[in-house]
């Protein structure tokens, strides 16, 4: 299921590291594509650079040399750690230059973390932009393609302007006041604002929306209409945040679209999270995984070995490694209705010589492990390579369709407080094992919603984006240990809602303006 990601780029070297040229191919561009099976694995480039790091897997071949780790640029290991570290989910006990910055909120321009997600967003961009223009309609003509392989290219087309709009997205959540480069250019991009990123990616997805092949009749790992519509859905709903202008009716319209789809919620929730969980019917779109294909200190190796230490036995979870880096604050166990799981089979922690106090971030024990992620199949066999892991990236998952829905409609966009209670506890009698957990209407409020977002989908790559939707990032309003590096925590300023533009972006180009407070 998983085999389009694995495809070889064999005869197709590519790599960039300046922003404003080309990547480079083992054939000038209009001699390779004249194959369209380099067209196909080119797509695969772009969809594997949202999670490897380059051309030989492990590391050896770095798509970006920015770092000395390989492995921190991997683009969702740096996007976890953005939305995570970042919040009261997760903390990180490694002291590579820069990463306690993120616990603390103390990063700056230089910190190489923000370069990483800076970086290999505009690479991943960079890269569209160059598929693109090599695969016009003149030049398909030119190439000799007949009308099979033309489709072909079209839809290929398709899924890259996908992939774009998605690295569109991240950037205007993440740096907000970015460049809109839509070809390759040796012009300095200018900055332009959050309004026009935004509706650039709104017009892109209602564009393809039509081309793409219908929910789950892609190949696994790719993109069809539902992961479209799951990020129109995530672009309204933060809509105000990125412009001052809600769009909560559009974000209904789009998660109705996947309600009417073919997913359905799990009976077990760890599925969601194991080596197996191509088989997840809850699942929207992943970043696939493969132990022996797609090796890389990512994705899920990095979030089921980097939450391994202490007492823990790495073979208990599928795998090698125990990196002892990642645990959580109290602030997520007291959401549950006890630590142990008994009550809210959600509550996945391992406390065995763990504190549940935090007194120094660079001590493991300090915090609870949270083992969510594994290795092992829901056969309890291990993956297919016990150093990397098979379980994909939840990027989309259905559940998070079911909170979103409830929201919205709290936010004034329509649908039914009927339905939303009823989706909501769907989810909490999986949790629950029965409706003992059950809520009606009364209690279907937006700090509900917040918390259930917590108690769902922590670890997942979306409370940052939260808490910020919910006015509770910044501010002292709401405190987790080590808000502002502060133990107890403490009011962060609002400038920290986005992350600043690399220093050694600014210095390269002199058009752009550093964000506001850094």
């Amino acid at each position: 299921m998983k085999k389009f990601i694995y495809i070889v780029l064999m005869g197709l070297i590519l790599s960039c590291t300046d922003l404003d040229l080309r990547p480079e191919y083992g054939d000038t561009g209009n001699i390779a594509f004249q194959d369209v099976n380099n067209l196909e694995r080119y797509l695969a480039k772009i969809y594997a650079s949202y999670s490897l790091t380059g051309q030989q897997g492990p590391a050896g071949d770095a798509d970006l040399a920015l770092v000395n780790d390989e492995g921190f640029t991997s683009y969702i290991r740096a996007y976890w750690k953005a939305q995570e570290l970042t919040t009261d989910e997760a903390v990180i006990a490694w002291q590579d230059a820069g990463i306690q910055d993120l616990n603390t909120h103390t990063w700056s321009s230089d910190n190489q973390f923000v370069k990483v997600l800076y970086y290999r967003l505009f690479l991943i961009i960079s890269y569209s932009n160059d598929f693109l223009e090599q695969s016009t309609d003149d030049l398909l003509a030119e190439y000799g393609y007949n009308e099979e392989e033309f489709a072909l290219a079209q839809a290929y087309r398709s899924e890259v302007r996908f992939l774009r709009a998605m690295a569109y997205w991240h950037a205007l959540d993440l740096f907000r006041n970015i460049p809109l480069v839509t070809q390759i250019t040796a012009d300095f991009p200018v900055q332009t604002s959050p309004q026009n990123i935004f509706d650039f990616i709104e017009s892109e997805l209602q564009a393809i929306e039509n081309e793409l092949p219908d929910p789950q009749q892609n190949e696994y790992g790719r993109a069809d209409k539902a992961a479209v519509w799951m990020m129109q859905a995530k672009l309204y709903l933060n809509g105000e945040v990125y412009t001052g202008n809600s769009y909560y009716t559009q974000a209904i319209t789009a998660l109705e679209k996947i309600l009417d789809g073919p997913y359905t919620i799990e009976d077990d929730y760890q599925l969601n999270f194991r080596a197996d969980n191509h088989t997840s019917n809850e699942l929207i779109f992943t970043l696939p995984a493969d132990g022996i294909q797609t090796q890389s200190y990512g994705g899920a190796t990095f979030l089921i070995n980097g939450a391994i230490g202490g007492n823990m036995v790495a073979s208990n979870y599928g795998t090698s490694g125990a990196w002892a880096g990642l645990r959580t604050t109290k602030n997520l166990v007291q959401k549950f209705p006890d630590e142990t799981g008994d009550i809210d089979s959600r509550a996945i922690f391992f406390t065995d010589g763990q504190s549940l106090e935090i007194a120094d971030l660079t001590v493991f024990t300090e915090g609870y492990a949270v083992p969510k992620y594994t290795n092992l199949t829901t056969e309890g066999e291990p993956g297919s390579n016990i150093e990397f892991a098979d379980t994909d990236y939840p990027l989309f998952r259905l559940a998070d369709v079911y909170l979103m829905y409830a929201e919205a409609v709290l936010r004034g966009g329509g649908g039914s407080e009927a339905t939303a209670v009823n989706l909501i506890n769907e989810l909490r009698e999986r949790a629950y094992g029965d409706n003992s957990g059950n809520i009606t209407i009364a209690d279907l409020t937006l700090d509900f919603i917040l918390d259930e977002r917590a108690r769902e989908l922590y670890w997942e790559g979306h409370r940052r984006v939260d808490l910020i939707r919910f006015g509770v990032y910044t501010g002292g309003e709401y405190l987790w240990p080590w808000k502002g590096n502060n133990i107890d925590g403490a009011s962060i300023s609002e400038h920290l809602e986005i992350f600043p533009i690399p220093a050694t972006d600014l210095a390269a180009n002199l058009e752009l303006e550093q964000n506001n407070g850094y």
